[in-house]
């Protein structure tokens, strides 16, 4: 038996993501569904989970009435999906949604610019990212797609022209020899990370854009309990997502606000992003690499550099985990980052990297020293911009208690009853957006964790 439970029942614009949701009978879990789309396009699907449940997030570019075939073993069901738009044909399915094909920008010039030129061009675009490599093209991720320009394909000559732009002869040697390389640059317009690696058709490199200026807590209208929280003396306080999601952005907003009290702050990144300048503040900004060798050996000395607030780019394994848990004892305020896109999944994150038999000592150091766990994601919004959605941790003694016992899973389901201490829900924050118009019904369901919660959300059956 395979049924569907939801799934749009209006026109669906094109480039806009959407779910459908349904169960299977028990013997079909741990399996894969399989998609035909208009009888042409064949795709297998996501797995069943144990308790027979499914969903497919979709996106759709070409207009028109289209036919799903959804199906597990001999058993299947069809849907019609409308599309609105005038994209040509693109279909993908999965949780994590691929772009369409990447499409041409409109540049007035042919020849090959220089690295600034084409920074300054990604910039005035609002691109968050800047993709360039011998044998492609050079290319924008804009609003999360990636976007061609109409340049030529780059060529060797032209690549390494635009590494000595950024770096010195020693980097570009040393990434000769590693074949990868991080490091930064800064320009008047923008700030740029940047990676460097090889790949089959030679070498490439991304550039992430950093804004000069640094966004407030107000400014990206970041929930009102962040602040509070910068005003703690000590603990551990861990911004998580994937990759792409903000959290450097966040964490840039939250020492910025910090920058306005008289604290001793040192940063350890790699590399460097945003760049604070002191106010009342004073800020030690460290990049590995340059001002240190390792993440564990600038945090071991920070602790003897008289910190209030120490900020960690990413807690990597167990060593920086084990420095960062010490410096929350100590009496200092730690931020730090995971790619995680939980609270919960934060937690279990932190124990894997002990053993077994270390993992209740770290349950109860993590439970002492924990301030908050944010995970936030970006969504697409109404006017084509983006904005974050969190879920907030706040480790209040309920939850220091769920956590010492090891009770991971009843976390979440405190978390939305605890709105007064400032958590919420990746859902509750996704229902808000929705409330002041910032995003779509459909956004909203795509991007939820939970979509069958979501969608009785939306209905008003529950808030």
């Amino acid at each position: 038996m395979i049924k569907i439970t939801q799934a749009p029942t209006k026109a669906i614009p094109a480039l806009r993501k959407f779910s459908i949701t349904g169960v299977a009978s028990s013997d079909h879990a741990s399996k894969n569904l399989t998609l035909s789309v208009d009888n042409q396009l064949k795709m297998t699907g996501p797995v069943v989970d144990r308790t027979g449940s499914w969903r497919l997030d979709l996106l759709f570019q070409q207009p028109g009435n289209h036919h799903l075939k959804i199906g597990i073993d001999d058993e299947s069901v069809n849907l019609n999906i409308q599309v609105l738009g005038n994209q040509p044909k693109h279909a993908t399915v999965g949780n994590a949604i691929a772009p369409p094909p990447p499409g041409k920008l409109p540049l007035k010039e042919a020849a090959a610019p220089t690295l600034e030129q084409l920074v300054k061009q990604a910039y005035e675009k609002g691109a968050s990212d800047l993709h360039l490599g011998v044998g492609k093209i050079p290319c924008f991720r804009l609003r999360g797609y990636m976007r061609a320009t109409q340049y030529p394909e780059t060529d060797e000559k032209t690549f390494f022209s635009w590494l000595q732009e950024v770096l010195n002869p020693e980097e570009i040697q040393r990434f000769k020899e590693m074949m990868d390389f991080d490091g930064s640059a800064e320009y008047k317009f923008s700030r740029v990370r940047i990676n460097v690696f090889n790949t089959i058709k030679g070498p490439a490199m991304v550039l992430r854009l950093i804004p000069i200026k640094i966004l407030t807590i107000d400014d990206l209208n970041l929930p009102p309990v962040l602040k509070e929280i910068c005003y703690q003396d000590k603990g551990l306080v861990l911004i998580t997502g994937p990759t792409g999601s903000g959290k450097s952005t966040t964490l840039a907003a939250m020492i910025d606000y910090l920058n306005d009290l008289p604290k001793h702050i040192i940063t350890i990144e790699d590399p460097i992003e945003f760049v604070h300048q002191n106010r009342q503040a004073v800020i030690d900004q460290r990049q590995v690499g340059n001002h240190t060798l390792m993440f564990e050996n600038g945090l071991k000395a920070c602790l003897r550099e008289d910190p209030d607030v120490i900020l960690i780019g990413e807690l990597r394994d167990r060593n920086t985990v084990n420095t960062a848990i010490k410096a929350a004892q100590t009496g200092h305020l730690v931020f730090g980052t995971l790619h995680t896109n939980s609270a919960v999944k934060t937690m279990e994150r932190i124990l894997s990297l002990y053993n077994p038999d270390e993992q209740n000592a770290v349950r109860l150091q993590a439970a002492e020293t924990l301030i908050a766990v944010i995970a936030q994601s970006l969504v697409e919004t109404t006017d084509g911009k983006r904005t974050a959605v969190h879920e907030i941790l706040v480790n209040t003694e309920t939850v220091k208690d769920l956590i010492k016992r090891g009770e991971l899973g009843e976390i979440e389901l405190l978390i939305p009853e605890c709105t007064i201490d400032g958590m919420c829900s990746m859902n509750q924050s996704l229902y808000k957006l929705y409330e002041e118009g910032q995003i779509t019904e459909e956004t909203a369901l795509s991007t939820s964790p939970n979509s069958n919660e979501m969608t009785r959300m939306l209905k008003g059956v529950i808030r």
